[in-house]
């Protein structure tokens, strides 16, 4: 039975915990999988409830976190050379930067055979400064070199790899899409909505606009903000707005959104106010199940998975087009695109489709069947169980 010992930055709430634990759990029993993972943030939501509903049992490297610290890094460098001295695995599947740079040395430098490297995003563009970008993309193709194989989640985001920023030739891509378990964003959608319009007193008639991530610089909360602000004084509808997450710009973000006059809470849920922080929401089916629409403001993505999952919930979906976006919707039948940061368009798209009611059912409609023939955790597994064959 070949061994994979897969490698990912951290358990953190999003697209690549799933898709570390989904392959780690259902490969089984074709290939024996020992799942590493680093340390999250402490501003970030904790994800150990999926890999501990699958019975899965990881090891932590304490010293692997996902910002540079070149002490730390060296010795988790180290600790994964022992682990793969002692596991002797026939793959390394690496996920995400941080794991794919301590990860794919690790592995290069002992003598693996095989070397694979998920990308499941990337941050050379609007994350640094143009000289920290560039140390990060000369380290990439360094890295490129030493793997036998690369994942690119969408063709557009290999396009960006092999062409844009010539990570490595196209031939060393394959394309593997996420997969995830969708099946609860699906069932009991009326009960659900009625559980979290009820908590935050969300009358019939008003519509819920929700926009889910991290608040970090990259997630642009403040185009979401001013664009509901144009909204909320043209639009001839009710309006309530969600942001649910948490992290580092949560009193920028506030701030931005007194600065602009738009009432909000975060203590009390029954506040009728026009704009509600909820923090983290680990049943995000159920807060799915409660809206109308579901936005996207970010100024660079790999996959985002809270747009895969609004699909499945077939609630319509207003983002910036970046990063592989147009590769999970279906532009103007299941989502509204607008250029990045730009405030008046995306404004205007959010209330084309507040004001039309037939548009976002029409969207509703198609994004289930999209996403569930598209993303399935099955199809991901036997993709890469594909790929392992024919690279072993």
């Amino acid at each position: 039975m070949p061994r994979i010992l897969r490698i990912i930055n951290r358990l953190n709430l999003g697209g690549p915990t799933y898709n570390a634990a989904y392959l780690s759990k259902y490969l089984e029993p074709e290939f024996e999988t020992l799942l590493v993972s680093g340390m999250k943030d402490d501003a970030e939501e904790s994800s150990e409830f999926i890999v501990k509903d699958l019975d899965l049992h990881p090891v932590y490297i304490p010293e692997m976190y996902r910002e540079l610290h070149p002490f730390r890094d060296y010795k988790s460098y180290y600790k994964l050379r022992k682990l793969i001295e002692e596991f002797k695995p026939d793959i390394v599947h690496t996920h995400a930067a941080k794991a794919g740079a301590v990860g794919r040395l690790a592995a290069f430098h002992s003598g693996v055979k095989v070397i694979v490297h998920t990308f499941h995003g990337h941050v050379f563009h609007s994350y640094f400064s143009p000289v920290k970008t560039r140390m990060f993309l000369e380290i990439e193709k360094y890295l490129a070199k030493r793997t036998t194989k690369i994942v690119a989640l969408s063709e557009i985001q290999k396009i960006e790899l092999t062409e844009t920023y010539k990570i490595a030739p196209r031939e060393k891509f394959e394309i593997i899409p996420l997969g995830f378990d969708l099946k609860k964003f699906e069932e009991n959608q009326e009960e659900k909505r009625e559980k979290f319009r009820t908590k935050f007193n969300l009358d019939d008639d008003e519509i819920a606009i929700g926009i889910v991530g991290r608040l970090v610089p990259i997630k642009n909360h403040s185009l979401f903000l001013r664009s509901l602000k144009i909204v909320s004084e043209r639009t001839t509808k009710k309006i309530r707005a969600f942001i649910i997450g948490d992290g580092e710009e949560r009193i920028k973000i506030e701030q931005l959104a007194q600065s602009l006059g738009l009432q909000f809470n975060n203590q009390n849920p029954k506040e009728k106010n026009i704009l509600t922080f909820t923090s983290w929401i680990r049943e995000i089916d159920i807060s799915n199940a409660g809206m109308d629409i579901i936005a996207l403001t970010s100024n660079n993505e790999g996959t985002p998975v809270s747009l895969i999952e609004a699909q499945a919930s077939r609630k319509p979906i207003i983002s910036t087009n970046v990063g592989g976006i147009k590769n999970i919707v279906i532009e103007n039948e299941t989502a509204l695109l607008s250029p990045v940061d730009d405030v008046t368009a995306f404004a205007e798209n959010l209330l084309h489709l507040i004001e039309s009611d037939e548009m976002r059912n029409d969207f509703s409609k198609k994004g289930d069947y999209f996403v569930r023939n598209k993303f399935s955790y099955e199809r991901l597994c036997n993709d890469t169980a594909k790929l392992y064959h024919s690279l072993l």
